[in-house]
């Protein structure tokens, strides 16, 4: 029986949502093969096993439960078989948990070092994915020394505001006009120091699910995301129940070049584990832009990654076995 080791919360903006998906995969994992060590980082990035209650662990104060503080980390982690870090967002998704466990020669699940670093970095991705032909949406990358009025010459309003190391939509805005973009960018800036402008697109959001499994990868059906805020952002994520996602009906061209895209952009960049690839698809002009990568998206039950990729004959549960069978270091 493997020992694995999940990581849950991190020093990041986006802990509350890796404590969800830490509960479902804790209610879903096959605990027949594997013998499951769960380990909770708190924003002060204290390290702590966790031994209390699964429906605890969503709650802001589990770490005030039944814990033991781990005090040599990596002795303590040296001493599993996999390692599962499904922490969102800095400290999870950049690389820097995944350097450490290579370092020390411990399989994980997920993207390299490397490529997580990228995929967190929105300016850097667009960057590499123009470089092999992948069509990225036009930005602009903020700096102080911009005035105003150069913004406003290579960018019209409405203005989408985004930090570029960050997830779940955390920290972004929409201006439309120069006073909501000075405030944006303030927003942003709480988040990151790295601020991408981009133009408000009339478009649809898709996302399509990628699995690695041994030699290839398992790319899911596309799905879509009906906002029910003018774009997908943190309330229209988490608060607002008037968002719907679903598959996307689509026209059997656009699906083919959205496949094609993917393909390409698991050959470029070498994905590994998990990943979801977002999607902006302009019915008007026919465009179709990547958005963004998430190297470990959100892994709720309901969350998008796990209902494009899971069915009838390949479950929830399939799913987490199949990521921890792939680990690598």
């Amino acid at each position: 029986m493997k020992k694995v080791l999940l990581l849950f919360g991190g020093n990041s903006s986006e802990h509350q949502v890796s404590c969800k998906s830490a509960k479902s995969i804790l209610e879903n994992i096959d605990y027949s093969k594997y013998e499951v060590t769960t380990v909770g980082i708190t924003q002060k990035n204290e390290w702590y096993q966790y031994i209390d209650a699964i429906n605890r662990i969503t709650d802001s104060t589990w770490y005030q439960g039944k814990v033991k503080k781990i005090e040599n980390i990596i002795e303590f982690i040296k001493s599993f078989d996999v390692v599962f870090p499904m922490l969102h967002g800095i400290n999870g998704e950049d690389g820097k948990i995944q350097s450490m466990l290579e370092l020390f020669h411990i399989p994980y699940v997920g993207c390299n070092p490397k490529i997580s670093s990228i995929a967190m970095d929105k300016h850097y991705l667009k960057i590499v994915l123009s470089h092999f032909g992948i069509p990225v949406t036009p930005f602009l990358l903020y700096n102080k020394s911009q005035s105003w009025k150069d913004i406003e010459s290579v960018l019209s309003y409405p203005i989408i505001v985004k930090p570029c190391n960050g997830g779940s939509s955390i920290g972004i805005s929409k201006a439309n006009n120069r006073k909501e973009l000075k405030k944006g960018i303030k927003t942003a800036l709480q988040y990151d120091k790295k601020i991408l402008l981009e133009p408000f697109l009339k478009m649809r959001e898709l996302e399509c699910a990628v699995l690695q499994n041994k030699d290839h990868w398992v790319i899911s059906p596309i799905g879509e995301i009906q906002s029910g805020n003018d774009f997908y952002d943190f309330e229209a994520k988490y608060i607002d129940n008037t968002s719907k996602t679903g598959f996307a009906n689509l026209p059997n061209e656009v699906v083919q070049t959205i496949t094609d895209i993917v393909k390409q952009t698991c050959l470029h960049l070498e994905l590994l584990g998990l990943s979801r690839i977002d999607f902006f698809y302009l019915p008007d002009t026919n465009q179709i832009y990547v958005n963004e990568i998430n190297n470990i998206p959100g892994f709720t039950t309901i969350s998008m990654y796990p209902k494009l990729l899971t069915s009838d004959k390949f479950t929830y549960q399939d799913l987490i076995t199949t990521l921890i069978e792939n680990a690598h270091y």
